[in-house]
């Protein structure tokens, strides 16, 4: 009889419990996914960049952000200038925020004035050449902006090979 009663307990136990962590399973799966920028990969495209502005001459800072907009790498290249930390940074901002190159919405605004006030959306948006959208699989995951090249196109071939150096586009 005892037997019967322990065995009893177990099934109705087993059965509580599937109800109530079954129930937390599938909300589990119900949750959306997104694919993100790993730390090691927002390195690897820095170190690209940093590696062909140096090897063309240019003293300049890369950043590189998650697509919410949070900076997970910044480098100061060696004698690169003070402002090049800002503009490198805001310019990645501004192309992940925007999901498109920050060198395409300058030639936007200078097309079309009344879209200036993309310039004060956010004071970290900088509207200048140099910043990227990073895209894996076709998913905006980040950005990433090159500042200190004497050019805009300049600092964005920098960051060209950032992204191509780990497989993005």
């Amino acid at each position: 009889m005892m037997d019967n009663l322990k065995r009893n307990l177990a099934v109705v136990a087993g059965v509580v419990a599937m109800s109530v962590f079954g129930g937390v399973a599938g909300k589990a799966q119900e949750l959306p996914t997104a694919a993100y920028l790993p730390l090691e990969m927002a390195q690897k495209a820095a170190n690209a960049a940093m590696a062909k502005c140096i090897a063309d001459g240019y003293r300049v800072s890369v950043a590189v952000v998650a697509r919410s907009g949070s900076t997970k790498v910044l480098i100061k290249g060696d004698g690169s200038g003070p402002h090049t930390v800002g503009s490198s940074t805001g310019k990645a901002f501004t192309s992940a925020s925007m999901g498109r190159p920050t060198g395409q919405l300058a030639a936007l605004i200078k097309d079309k004035p009344f879209l200036d006030g993309l310039r004060d959306m956010d004071p970290r948006m900088v509207i200048l050449g140099g910043g990227l959208p990073i895209k894996i699989g076709g998913a905006l995951v980040g950005g990433i902006g090159v500042g200190g090249a004497p050019g805009g196109d300049l600092d964005t071939a920098c960051a060209k090979v950032g992204i191509e150096s780990i497989g993005g586009e």
